[in-house]
């Protein structure tokens, strides 16, 4: 077992809605099994995943662990649909130990007209979670038993609730007959660092852990609250011993010490772990910002290489007679007929077939090499792919990949502009980015999976067969900046003391922040070179002045960047492209690939240079510089002129600095790439 896959204390519960939908129906009792809500695949890919809380306009509930979608997937004929992106795919297997892993879609289906059954088969099956309900009308607190349930409109999921049957009030205003009322969810919950999610245990709050005096095992409790807006300001009452307790006794460091130990609850898996978990329990709120952080990995897809078609043909055959094809593996022949039915393989030469097949028999790697893969990945290593295609000049003056959905025009871009930073432009008219997840953490998100892979919480019980993936579709520009002048100017650069500013700045954020992992890892590894900095700052100037002009707004437009030295794994590479996406089949309407002709493109990169000198914040944000003990990552860079939306940065506003851009005032003119 690795620190991805932990032990389990028991086998976890099934769980099947459909399935439990056809027991009830067989047996003669009706139930209604209607869905309960709905969300688009970017929102539960980032925000509500496997394993968040998710509001849903009456209750919460949390969207399960891949294992049970797997009952959805059976209920259809043929193999789940894939979505292709070779480049990611590699990557997510290596990351989750998992050599023929898939990426699949969300299980859903587009409806032909109103009214009609297509899909309705299909969804994500989810738990409700918390299960401690607290009555709107009387304020009792009890398990999810203690309620009754009605969704009995198909088409208004959003009236689905629990209630309290029989509901008398509350004690100061009861009422003369009872009335049903709504249940809501109890606010509270108990995480830890290592990504576990517990229900609170008010009975054992109430009590101080002991037992309730009247000798009753299920005591009825109540949860009163009359002040809003400050924190944990509830109070927990037994109505059989009249004890009372209020929930702020367990906010900061001191409440965390009167709290339970963390009993390794992975409530999306059903799981706990064996013997515990051990780390202290952190109250939470439902709607906490932190309760969940989706970890995920991105890729712009490339025209597939050779090695690409293999693998994907190896992942397709690794499920198909496997037993079957090692027996007659080297005969491309007998190998067409076994599969003649289940593969498509027209276009697929003998070579390419009997590569793949040797490719989806080949046992699995060691352990300890599998883990070493993880612990030396590097996030580079994905954009390396995409970097050597970009270097092509396109065939034509519009080169378009159908299987791939990139379509490429080159610019007429004069080099000599600015004395030839910017070297070569690509307007990239269509492109097809697929997103996948991996798995998630709570409390702190991670730079890097591989950083602590016991904080990455699985999205499955045992090593997963296939991870859940996105697909968006969108335009966008890419600019190269010329090598030579970039390396000359970084080696200008790495002597100046602002820079060394900045490394010391890193050094110490990177042992506050990542304590455990800096133990084995150098902080230096970490640090972005200066290209990035220049790069990663030019990019969020032109996305502030690409919103005034496309007709997207600044949050809608993204990076990428690709800033690396040379190395013996890969080349180098100075260039960003600055993209927007949508999840619709139709993709965007090419507001942004227009701004790529060369006069207009020209124009838009001097306003923002120009934009980029002066900034509300000055002089103030001008002569930023860490020192002391001060550890923020950033120069002069602030929300007034550089920083942008989390929608936009990958680096979360961090290695941000104009005067690598542009000249400022403070004495360090020499060092501005664009003078």
């Amino acid at each position: 077992m690795t620190d991805t896959q932990p032990r389990f204390a028991k086998a976890p519960k099934v769980l099947d809605p459909l399935g439990d939908a056809d027991t009830e129906r067989e047996a003669g009792r009706k139930r209604n099994y209607a869905k309960v809500g709905s969300g688009r695949p970017s929102s539960l890919i980032y925000t509500y995943g496997p394993g968040a809380v998710m509001d849903l306009p009456q209750f919460t509930i949390m969207p399960s662990g891949l294992d049970d979608w797997d009952r959805i997937w059976a209920r259809r004929d043929g193999a789940p649909p894939v979505i292709e992106a070779p480049q990611l795919r590699q990557v997510v297997a290596k990351l989750l130990n998992s050599k023929h892993i898939e990426l699949r879609p969300f299980p859903w289906q587009a409806v032909a007209f109103t009214g009609s059954e297509d899909g309705r088969d299909l969804g994500v099956p989810s738990r409700v979670f918390p299960q401690w309900l607290r009555c709107t009308g009387c304020d009792n607190l009890g398990l999810i038993s203690q309620f009754s349930y009605a969704n009995v409109k198909r088409y208004r999921p959003d009236q689905a609730r629990f209630t309290h049957e029989k509901c008398y009030g509350r004690p100061d205003r009861p009422r003369s007959k009872p009335s049903a009322q709504t249940a809501v969810p109890a606010r509270y919950l108990l995480a830890c660092p290592d990504g576990h999610l517990d229900e609170f245990p008010y009975d054992w709050w109430v009590h101080g852990g002991a037992a309730c005096a009247s000798g009753i095992d299920h005591p009825q409790l109540r949860m009163t609250d009359r002040t809003a807006g400050k924190g944990a300001a509830a109070t927990i009452t037994c109505t059989q011993c009249d004890k009372k307790r209020p929930m702020n006794e367990a906010q900061g460091e001191a409440g965390a010490a009167k709290l339970p130990y963390c009993r390794g609850r992975h409530p999306h898996l059903g799981t706990f772990e064996s013997g515990g978990c051990g780390n202290p329990a952190k109250l939470m709120l439902i709607g906490a910002s932190n309760l969940w952080f989706g970890s995920t990995q991105s890729v712009i897809v490339m025209p597939q290489s050779e090695a690409d078609r293999t693998d994907s043909l190896a992942v397709r055959l690794r499920g198909t007679h496997g037993e079957d094809l090692a027996e007659v593996r080297g005969n491309a022949k007998l190998i067409r007929m076994i599969l003649k039915s289940q593969v498509e393989l027209e276009g697929v030469d003998d070579a390419t077939l009997l590569a793949a097949v040797e490719e989806a028999l080949a046992p699995e790697a060691p352990e300890e090499d599998q883990e070493e893969r993880i612990r030396t990945w590097d996030p580079v290593d994905l954009l390396v792919p995409e970097w050597v295609y970009l270097q092509k000049d396109p065939l034509g003056p519009r080169q378009e990949d159908p299987a791939s959905g990139l379509t490429l025009s080159k610019r007429d871009w004069e080099s000599t502009w600015r004395g030839g930073s910017v070297s070569r432009v690509l307007a990239v008219e269509s492109l097809r980015k697929v997103n996948a997840l991996l798995g998630f953490t709570r409390i702190d998100d991670m730079d890097r999976v591989g950083d602590l892979p016991r904080r990455l919480v699985p999205l499955t019980r045992d090593r997963p067969e296939w991870t859940v993936a996105t697909e968006d579709r969108g335009e966008g520009i890419f600019l190269q900046f010329d090598e030579a002048r970039i390396a000359a100017w970084e080696s200008v650069v790495e002597d100046s003391p602002l820079w060394q500013a900045h490394v010391e700045a890193h050094d110490r954020n990177f042992t506050n922040r990542f304590s455990e992992t800096a133990e084995r890892v150098k902080p230096s590894t970490r640090m972005r070179p200066p290209r990035y900095w220049l790069l990663h700052t030019f990019a969020h100037v032109l996305i502030r002045q690409f919103a005034l002009t496309c007709g997207y707004s600044a949050a809608s437009l993204s990076e990428r960047l690709y800033a690396w030295k040379e190395s013996e794994e890969r080349p180098a590479a100075a260039g960003l492209a600055i993209l927007t996406t949508a999840s619709d089949s139709d993709g965007t309407l090419g507001g942004l690939v227009q701004l790529s002709e060369p006069e207009r493109l020209r124009q838009i990169i001097e306003r923002a240079l120009y934009r980029a000198r002066r900034c509300s914040s000055d002089p103030m944000c001008a002569t930023r510089t860490p020192s002391g003990n001060e550890d923020f990552l950033h120069g002069a860079a602030c929300h007034c002129c550089v920083m942008a939306s989390e929608t936009s940065c990958e680096r979360a506003n961090r290695f941000l600095d104009r005067r690598f851009l542009v000249e400022l005032p403070g004495g360090h003119g020499p060092l501005a790439f664009f003078t």
